[in-house]
């Protein structure tokens, strides 16, 4: 077994808030509270949860695009938890974002061809007519036209934006690509594209993919593990097969409930779990467990202890769960009461 690639170890992120000038003072968001998780070389994590859980903040934490307020990361065995600057310039080349927005991520003033390869020019990788023949064959990569080297942003659709997209992170030949939603934004049709797309190139290039997304369907596709998150914690990891067959908190499920089967018939008969509530504010979170305001299995013991993120029943080192009061295998969730706990 080799050693991970990207080690995440009891990563915190908070930002300070200032309140209405009425009210005074200001407020602590905590975006990613006490997080760790591993990447090994060559897999692709999946990190799913609700919108505002904390995925993108973990992201940019992990990319040390934020600084961290907790913690440590570690890229490839070098702790780039405090390095910025010149000593962060290395470990930049080995690790590139692909974002979510391909309207937004661009600059709609610069050509194509200049926006794909700012890093060759910046890591002094290559320089006038080899870069340009590296970016041209990098478009030809990603399915698009070399000959369009030259034209704008604007000139392109979304899904040929966020091919553009691609290209840039791929540019530098990375170890880890971080993928922040990036089909979200784009046409059904373009998805699976866009998506079939990020396989082969991992296959080609030997990427490492930390995939986020909200949608289940897709990062069962994409991913070898998947991590869970909520409220700025991870609540479950396992591997796909683990978590869409036996998934044991109570908030998995419910997501897993949400995701519509291939079979009409089956579809027909599916009840989705619907939460009470929304998710909670990053500034005043529940005591003890962060999801027991909303779930169905609470108990008295939920609202006054922050459950470890280990094993439950029989499960292995791999499959990891943060609940007092896990499910077991073929439990429906849809029928469990709490004991009247609020």
């Amino acid at each position: 077994m080799s050693d991970p690639l990207l080690v995440a170890d009891h990563v915190t992120k908070t930002f300070t808030a200032r309140r209405r000038a009425s009210r005074g003072g200001s407020q602590v968001v905590r975006a990613v509270d006490d997080v760790s998780l591993a990447i090994e070389p060559g897999e692709t994590l999946g990190l799913v949860g609700e919108t505002g859980c904390g995925k993108s903040t973990l992201a940019r934490c992990v990319a040390r695009l934020y600084p961290l307020t907790g913690g440590t990361v570690r890229f490839d065995g070098h702790d780039i938890s405090t390095l910025s600057g010149r000593r962060l310039r290395p470990f930049r080349r080995e690790m590139q974002v692909i974002f979510q927005d391909p309207y937004g991520s661009l600059n709609p003033r610069r050509r194509v061809g200049s926006i794909i390869g700012d890093g060759l020019a910046i890591h002094h990788v290559a320089d006038g007519s080899a870069r340009r023949e590296q970016v041209q064959h990098l478009m030809e990569v990603v399915g698009l036209n070399p000959e369009h080297y030259n034209r704008f942003p604007a000139d392109f659709s979304g899904g040929q934006r966020q091919r553009i997209g691609i290209a840039r992170a791929l540019a530098l030949r990375p170890k880890l690509i971080i993928c922040d939603e990036p089909v979200s934004a784009l046409d059904v049709s373009i998805q699976a594209q866009v998506i079939n797309l990020l396989l082969d190139l991992q296959s080609d290039f030997r990427l490492t993919y930390l995939f986020i997304t909200h949608d289940l369907s897709v990062v069962r596709h994409v991913s070898s593990r998947i991590a869970v998150m909520y409220l700025g914690r991870i609540v479950e990891t396992g591997t796909v097969d683990e978590l869409f067959a036996n998934s044991r908190h109570p908030y998995t499920r419910a997501l897993l409930s949400a995701v519509p089967p291939a079979d009409p018939d089956a579809a027909d008969s599916r009840e989705p779990v619907v939460l009470p509530g929304d998710l909670p504010s990053s500034v005043n979170p529940p005591s003890g467990c962060p999801f027991h305001p909303r779930c169905p299995r609470r108990q008295a013991d939920c609202e006054l202890a922050m459950p470890p993120l280990d094993p439950v029943y029989d499960d292995g080192p791999d499959h990891l769960t943060a609940c007092l009061h896990p499910l077991r295998a073929g439990e429906d969730l849809s029928g469990a009461t709490s004991d009247g706990a609020a």
